[in-house]
């Protein structure tokens, strides 16, 4: 007699297993469609237009490009993005680190700070940069400007002087993003071996030999997240300056956002602000992908 062994039989199509957390995806995966990805399409195919509304667009090819490439204002704009954004993602990085090694450990007192730092990254922007506005408000009444009477100085026209506004927002945007940086920092922090914080201290080694030669190697991918993060913030910075300044003084505070929604909602350009905006994603995307390199290759290391 020989025995026969039956070969398991493969069924076909898609079980019930595969498709269940489809079906809780596709309500997410439809909003993202038909909100996002639809309207990014849209923007991408109108860039090639003279968008008239009731008449029909035109076609151009890369008009709207190289007329936006060309603005002196829109040149102006990405500008002072970069200082923003290198100022802001520098500060908030250090700050957020700063608050990190402040804020480590389990003690219950410090998770009910480390909840009320966090505050500010669940705020509405909108709100936040109005109670900076007011904070910044130009005469002796204002918050800053008061208490800056106390040692002799101001009041300091923040927000009113090309000279100071674009800092001043900058210094909202650190206070923004630093919370959100301490809790990638935080986790990145929890797990250093505590072991060698021991022994680093039996062997007399001083504080910043401590955070350079061990907590900043074990905390490097955290940092090189919070990088990324920080720099596609940099780039899309827009609510903060279109609440507190709204672009000016003559232009001081006119960023890569701001100038594409001047162009598309005051001008109605619509061809040249979707030119603007596809231009800023392949930026996104280039930085985004450069940082990561950078990062994995140090990782490598």
């Amino acid at each position: 007699m020989t025995a026969t062994v039956n070969a398991p039989v493969r069924r076909g199509g898609l079980t019930k297993k595969a498709v269940l957390p489809w079906l809780f995806l596709a309500p997410g995966l439809l909003l993202a469609l038909v909100f996002k990805f639809v309207p990014m399409g849209k923007g991408m195919w109108l860039s090639f237009f003279k968008v008239r509304p009731f008449l029909g667009d035109k076609w151009i090819g890369l008009d709207n490009y190289t007329r936006v490439l060309g603005d002196h204002r829109f040149q102006d704009a990405v500008g002072h993005t970069l200082v923003l954004g290198i100022g802001q993602s520098l500060g908030s990085i250090v700050v957020g680190f700063a608050l990190a090694l402040l804020l480590e450990g389990q003690a219950r007192s410090l998770k009910i700070v480390r909840t009320a730092v966090f505050l500010p990254v669940v705020t509405a922007t909108a709100v936040v940069g109005e109670l900076w506005r007011l904070m910044y408000y130009p005469t002796s009444d204002g918050l800053i400007n008061s208490a800056l009477g106390f040692v002799g100085i101001g009041p300091v026209p923040f927000l009113d002087n090309p000279n100071t506004a674009l800092w001043a927002t900058m210094a909202m945007g650190i206070w923004l993003a630093a919370p959100y940086n301490m809790v990638i920092i935080l986790a990145g922090l929890a797990g250093v071996d505590r072991s060698l914080y021991e022994a680093a201290a039996m062997d007399g080694v001083s504080l910043w030999q401590r955070l350079r030669h061990i907590t900043l190697p074990a905390i490097r991918p955290a940092l090189g997240i919070v990088l990324t993060l920080a720099a596609i913030r940099g780039l899309r910075v827009f609510t903060e300056v279109y609440v507190l300044t709204g672009g000016g003084p003559a232009g001081s505070t006119e960023v890569w956002m701001t100038r594409a929604y001047t162009l598309g909602f005051t001008r109605n350009d619509i061809g040249g602000a979707s030119a603007a905006s596809v231009v800023l994603l392949c930026v996104t995307l280039l930085l985004t992908v450069t940082v990561n390199y950078f990062r994995k290759r140090g990782d490598v290391r």
